[in-house]
């Protein structure tokens, strides 16, 4: 995979293919303005074989992008760009990156999935196509393949830039003979080439709803003319003679669903949805008892805990290499010194082109670039490898710095274990990435572990370094403002009044450090005044036998 990626209109890099079809090509990469992952569809232009024909894509293409675009929901990934070159070299959608596996992956022959499981992927294709159909826009090639289940079981439809609007002028953009949609899911109405409506996707979805529930599809003829012909004139086989377990009012909707004439089948997919809620979980109901493979999606957690915030164990997206710094030490199946001389070039140019999207402050494509060459290396060098595990300590620390604390935490947490097993548990490398671990989880509200760490890696930079080092001072302020943000002000107090001292002896009272800290401890006081009862000012003789006034323990108090 190239490093360097060449890119789109000055703007949009390619990362790696995700996808590849009738329409053309679907793409990884980045937007290099706004630093983040976004997916790029390269719609296929060899079908052009006239002046006419271009002008007629041309305006297929800008109506497509623009209905795409017009769908608000959070079941269709969003259209950012639609670029159209005069050359049509270079024709494309810039959408959102959605990470997910297509439903086509969760269907076995054979092998139905549990009714919950099936009805709530289509209750949610359910709500997309309301919102959709509202526009109007018909996707008119709604299939397994078109629908990417998410890590949380979010369902995504996916491709509705071939749909058209449904408007007396949609018709004559159509290029004459030509047939959209799959064979296996296509409406009699849209074989036969007559107009295409919302009743269209109804149909669609009700074969996809057969296939999950039956394990098999609704039609299975051995080729595209035999099963045009099954839509057109066969009766579908009831799921009930295929699966006995099934509630009747399911095998009735997906009749209907797939019944021949459109005004037989629903009328909209909002009566769809109403017929599939009684077989969707409540929320707060517990999952199904339905035993199911581990890295399967649950897409009847929408349901069950609608709006509920981020899951604290969903999976984060790690590079190439993470799990295998996590297990115990092998011999690596090779050294840095044996290197092959391309491995080395390709390292050399990873890290060049990451400082250069670091000078342009694009920190995710900058650890992109470093992810893209661990993999070889670590492959060619083994996974400890100090070559390797200097290129995954550098990623993590460019993650940090683009603030993605989520995704760095778990990396760090691997290189300590690298570089303990390595290096030994008091190494500087070790160290390091302790702290940046601590780091992390001081911004993700992980308090508690984040404080024992610093104080670990402060118990080993004052044996080595003492407690005036400009390492041990940084970790003695993390420590404290991490004290004062748990609201404990008495122990942030105890850390930061003799660091308040230290810094007046090593950088003077004018300082730009010494003047921030003596201004928190400022402020300190004068809330911690404001909190106390108001006394009796003490009479002459009374404030003569207190004894002296007691002074400051610190030379420079800043005004607030």
């Amino acid at each position: 995979m190239a490093v360097r990626p060449e890119p789109i209109a000055d703007r949009y890099e390619l990362v790696e293919q995700i996808s590849s079809g009738g329409m053309g090509q679907v793409w990884r990469g980045y937007d290099a303005v706004l630093d983040r992952e976004i997916a790029v569809k390269l719609i296929r232009t060899d079908v052009i074989a006239s002046v006419e024909a271009a002008e007629e894509f041309a305006k297929r293409f800008r109506r497509e992008a623009r209905v795409t675009a017009r769908i608000q929901h959070h079941g269709v990934p969003q259209v950012y760009d639609a670029v159209l070159d005069e050359s049509y070299d270079r024709v494309y959608l810039v959408m959102e990156y959605v990470p997910g596996t297509s439903l086509r992956a969760y269907l076995t022959p054979g092998q139905p999935l549990p009714v919950s499981w099936a009805v709530a992927v289509a209750a949610q294709i359910c709500t997309v196509l309301s919102h959709a159909h509202a526009i109007p826009v018909v996707h008119r090639d709604l299939k397994p393949e078109n629908v990417l289940v998410t890590e949380t079981g979010t369902v995504k439809v996916l491709d509705f830039g071939i749909a058209a609007i449904l408007r007396t002028d949609v018709t004559r953009l159509t290029v004459t003979g030509q047939v959209l949609g799959s064979h296996r899911y296509m409406p009699p109405e849209q074989v036969r080439g007559a107009q295409i409506t919302p009743q269209s996707d109804l149909y669609a979805l009700g074969c996809v709803l057969h296939e999950l529930l039956a394990g098999k599809p609704l039609f299975d003829g051995d080729n595209a003319f035999r099963l045009m012909l099954q839509h057109v004139s066969q009766a579908p086989v009831p799921l009930r003679k295929l699966r006995a377990d099934l509630p009747d009012e399911i095998e009735q909707l997906v009749l209907r669903l797939t019944a021949k004439a459109p005004e037989q089948r629903p009328s909209d997919a909002y009566e769809v949805y109403e017929q599939l809620l009684p077989f969707l979980p409540l929320p707060g109901a517990m999952p199904s008892t339905v035993v199911q493979p581990a890295d399967v999606p649950d897409p009847t957690l929408l349901y069950r805990r609608p709006n509920a915030p981020r899951p604290r164990s969903e999976p984060t997206r790690l590079p190439p290499g993470s799990a295998a710094l996590a297990q115990p030490s092998v011999p690596p199946q090779g050294s840095d010194t044996t290197a092959g001389t391309a491995l080395r070039d390709l390292i050399d140019e990873a890290v060049a082109y990451s400082n250069d999207l670091l000078d342009d402050d694009r920190y995710t494509q900058a650890a992109e670039a470093l992810r893209q060459v661990i993999e070889p290396a670590t492959a060619e060098l083994g996974r400890e490898s100090p070559r390797v595990l200097q290129l995954r300590q550098r990623r993590a620390a460019v993650l940090v710095v683009g603030g993605d604390f989520r995704e760095a935490l778990p990396e760090f947490d691997a290189l300590v274990g690298a570089f303990t097993r390595t290096r030994g548990p008091k190494s500087d490398e070790a160290m390091a990435c302790l702290r940046q671990a601590a780091l992390c989880r001081a911004n993700l509200g992980q308090s508690t572990i984040a404080l024992r760490q610093f104080r670990e890696v402060l118990a080993q930079v004052r044996t080595a370094e003492g407690d005036a080092s400009r390492t041990a001072l940084e970790l003695r302020r993390d420590i404290a403002m991490l004290l004062l943000a748990e609201r404990d002000v008495e122990q942030a107090e105890a850390e930061l009044v003799p660091l308040h001292e230290d810094l007046l002896v090593l950088y003077g009272p004018d300082h730009e450090e010494t003047h921030e800290i003596g201004d928190i401890l400022t402020r300190l006081r004068l809330a911690g005044n404001m909190a106390q009862p108001e006394l009796p000012t003490p009479r002459d003789d009374e404030r003569h036998s207190a004894g002296p006034e007691r002074q400051p323990t610190t030379k420079h108090w800043p005004c607030v």
